[in-house]
C-alpha cells in the first residue's frame, strides 16, 4: 500500500495536482517517515507549516467562562493546558480540547489582567501575572484545590507584557508604561530593576524623555538578548550580560534598534506588540501604522541618532504586513507554523490575517470577534491558534474544514476600508502619550450597559513603591464549575489588551 502511494506521489505531474495537492505530496512524507528516511520531528514540522493546513483553519473550540473581555491566553509548554486572564481578574486554566475550565481564580490583582504565563517546568503550577495595576504577582497551585498568591513586583504604572527566559522555571522579565524593565528571579526575594528605557537623543541627558513600554519578548535562538517597544518608533535589543543582578548597572544601553525608515523622526507611532521568530527576525507591529519584520543586519546600531541618513537609507527595507487595522486597542503579534512561516495579527475590524511571513501574501482571514481581535497565541508544537478579544471568550482555531477556505469575496474592500480609515487618522497628529490616554479613557467606558461611571482606583495615586509585598491563599473553582459566574467581581469597562 505504501509502495503504491508513493510511486503515485513521484509519477504524478505538477501541474495535473490539484488542491489536495499538500496532502497527496504529505503521503510521500508519511512513507519517508515511516521507512525512517525522515525523522519524525522533521515530518512535524514539515507538515506543521503547510500552506493547505492554514487555509483550512476554521473556528474548533470557544471558551466562555470569564465576565469581561479576556486579555491574554497562553498555552503551557505541552500545549494540553491553555491558561486565561480577564478584565474580570480572573485567571483560568483550561483543558482546551475538551472545553473545560479546570481551574479559576482570583488573581489578586485590583485592576484588569494583562497578561498570565505557565512557568516551564513547573508541572503546571506555577502561573505569573501582571495587570493594569502595575502589579506582577506569582501564583502557586497547591493540592486540595487552593491557589497561594503574592505580589512579587510592582510599576508606578500599568504592566502589559512578561517574558519567561526560555526553559527556565524561575527567571522572567517585566516591562511597563513607567518605562522600567524588571527580571525576576522567583528563588529569590525581590526583582532586579535593569533599567528605565529614555528616547533617543543626539546628546546623553538625564531628562531625556521615558518610553511608556508595551512589550518585551526575548530571542528564542540567544536568550541573552531581549528586545522591548512602546510609546516610539524604535524597537531595542538589550543584552541582559551588560547588567549585574545587584542594579549596579543600571543604565539604559540597548545593542541595537530598529525602525522603518520613513516612521524615524515621526511622534505619532508607537510600538503595540512585539515577537521573535525561530531564526531571531524581530516583528513590530505599530499603531495604525503597519507591522514590519527586520532582520539583524537592518539594525541601526545602539543610538540611530548617531547613525547617518544616507547609511540608514542604505539599510535594506523590512518586509511589510498590511491590510488590518491598529487603532483602538494595545495589539499584539506573532509568527505561526511550525518553523515560524507566517505572521498573525488581529485587526479592529474583528478579523485575523495570517500572511506568509515571506512576501507578505495574505493567505487566510477569519471572522474572530464581533469587534476587535488582540491576542493570538500559537500552540508549540501543532497547527492550532488561541485567540482572543473584546468578546469575553477565548477560540481556538485548527485545520479540520474539509476544504481549502478561500479568501472572503469582499477582502480587498475589507484592507480598503482599513488603510482609508488609517490614513484619514494619520491627517491628525497626536502624541504617543495623547493616544495612551485616549486608549485608557476609553477603557473606562462601559459599553454594553451604557455604565460610563469612572472607577475611584482609576484616579487615586500609585501605591507607594516600598510596600510590603502582600499575598494571600484562595480556593479554586474547579472543574467545569458554574459558579464562577455568580458574584465574581464584574468590572464593566473596556479593556485595553496587551
Amino acid at each position: 500500500m505504501f509502495f503504491l502511494l508513493r510511486e503515485f506521489c513521484n509519477r504524478m505531474p505538477l501541474a495535473k495536482m490539484n488542491k489536495m495537492e499538500a496532502y497527496r505530496c504529505g503521503v510521500g512524507d508519511l512513507w519517508k517517515r515511516q521507512t525512517g528516511e525522515t525523522y519524525p520531528r522533521t515530518f512535524a514540522h514539515r507538515m506543521g507549516g503547510c500552506l493547505d493546513l492554514i487555509q483550512r483553519l476554521e473556528l474548533s473550540v470557544k471558551l466562555g467562562k470569564h465576565k469581561g473581555c479576556v486579555n491574554t491566553v497562553h498555552f503551557n509548554p505541552t500545549g494540553d493546558l491553555l491558561v486565561s486572564g480577564s478584565d474580570d481578574k480572573e485567571i483560568i486554566v483550561w483543558d482546551w480540547a475538551a472545553n473545560i475550565k479546570k481551574l479559576s481564580f482570583n488573581s489578586g490583582h485590583t485592576n484588569n489582567v494583562f497578561q498570565a504565563r505557565i512557568m516551564p517546568f513547573t508541572d503546571d503550577r506555577s502561573i505569573v501575572s501582571c495587570a493594569a495595576d502595575g502589579q506582577v504577582r506569582h501564583s502557586q497551585l497547591q493540592e486540595g484545590g487552593r491557589v497561594d498568591t503574592r505580589r512579587i513586583g510592582k510599576h508606578r504604572e500599568r504592566a502589559h507584557k512578561l517574558a519567561i527566559e526560555p526553559g527556565s522555571p524561575h527567571i522572567f522579565f517585566s516591562c511597563g508604561e513607567d518605562g522600567v524593565v524588571q527580571r525576576f528571579d522567583l528563588r529569590t526575594q525581590s526583582p532586579t530593576k535593569l533599567f528605565t528605557c529614555h528616547a533617543f537623543c543626539a546628546n546623553k541627558s538625564s531628562h531625556s524623555k521615558i518610553v511608556r513600554l508595551n512589550a518585551i519578548v526575548i530571542d528564542p535562538r540567544n536568550p541573552n538578548c531581549f528586545a522591548i517597544g512602546g510609546s516610539d518608533e524604535y524597537a531595542r535589543v538589550y543584552d541582559i550580560r551588560n547588567y549585574h543582578w545587584d542594579a549596579s548597572s543600571n543604565e539604559d544601553r540597548p545593542v541595537d534598534s530598529f525602525s522603518p525608515h520613513h516612521l524615524i523622526g515621526n511622534d505619532r507611532v508607537s510600538i503595540t506588540g512585539l515577537a521573535y521568530s525561530n531564526q531571531s527576525e524581530l516583528l513590530a507591529s505599530y499603531n495604525d501604522e503597519l507591522i514590519y519584520l527586520f532582520q539583524k543586519e537592518m539594525g541601526l546600531g545602539p543610538n540611530p541618532n548617531s547613525a547617518s541618513s544616507e547609511m540608514s537609507e542604505d539599510l535594506e527595507a523590512p518586509q511589510v504586513y498590511e491590510g488590518h487595522r491598529n487603532a483602538q486597542t494595545v495589539k499584539g503579534v506573532n509568527f505561526f507554523g511550525a518553523n515560524t512561516e507566517y505572521v498573525v495579527s488581529g485587526s479592529d475590524c474583528g478579523r485575523i490575517f495570517i500572511w506568509k511571513k515571506k512576501g507578505g501574501q495574505l493567505v487566510h482571514l477569519m471572522k474572530g470577534d464581533k469587534e476587535v481581535v488582540n491576542c493570538l497565541e500559537p500552540h508549540p508544537y501543532a497547527t492550532i491558534l488561541a485567540t482572543s478579544g473584546i468578546e469575553k471568550n477565548i477560540k481556538v482555531w485548527s485545520p479540520t474544514a474539509s476544504h481549502l477556505i478561500p479568501l472572503p469575496d469582499n477582502v480587498e474592500e475589507l484592507m480598503e476600508a482599513n488603510k482609508r480609515k488609517r490614513e484619514q487618522h494619520a491627517r491628525i497628529s497626536f502624541t504617543p502619550d495623547v493616544i495612551m490616554h485616549v486608549l485608557r479613557l476609553q477603557r473606562r467606558v462601559s459599553e454594553r450597559d451604557g455604565d460610563r461611571r469612572i472607577s475611584r482606583e482609576d484616579f487615586e495615586g500609585e501605591d507607594d513603591e516600598d510596600d510590603d509585598m502582600d499575598g494571600y491563599a484562595m480556593d479554586l473553582t474547579t472543574d467545569g464549575d458554574d459558579s464562577s459566574e455568580d458574584g465574581d467581581h464584574v468590572n464593566p469597562r473596556d479593556c485595553i489588551i496587551s
